[in-house]
């Protein structure tokens, strides 16, 4: 399984999100794929102000904002 990571440059909430969403993939077995906001319109105008977002491959949203390693470790495990 794979699930995205939407970013952007200097985003000291983005980059401890990142470090939940790493410190959980240890426990369990997906990918994180990071995509930064500013390399697409479409994410840029979805996220602008959510970010950081973590959602599946289908769209599904699994956190955002202020990322709970709780809330991602109940719905990817």
């Amino acid at each position: 399984m794979t699930v995205y990571f939407y970013t952007k440059i200097d985003c000291p909430l983005c980059e401890k999100g990142l470090d939940k969403l790493q410190a959980l993939q240890k426990e369990s077995f997906f990918d994180i794929e990071i995509r930064d906001i500013y390399t697409n319109d479409e994410w840029l105008e979805e996220f602008q102000i959510r970010i950081p977002v973590v959602t599946t491959t289908e769209g599904t949203v699994l956190d955002e904002g202020i990322i709970s390693y709780d809330i991602l470790k109940r719905k990817l495990l």
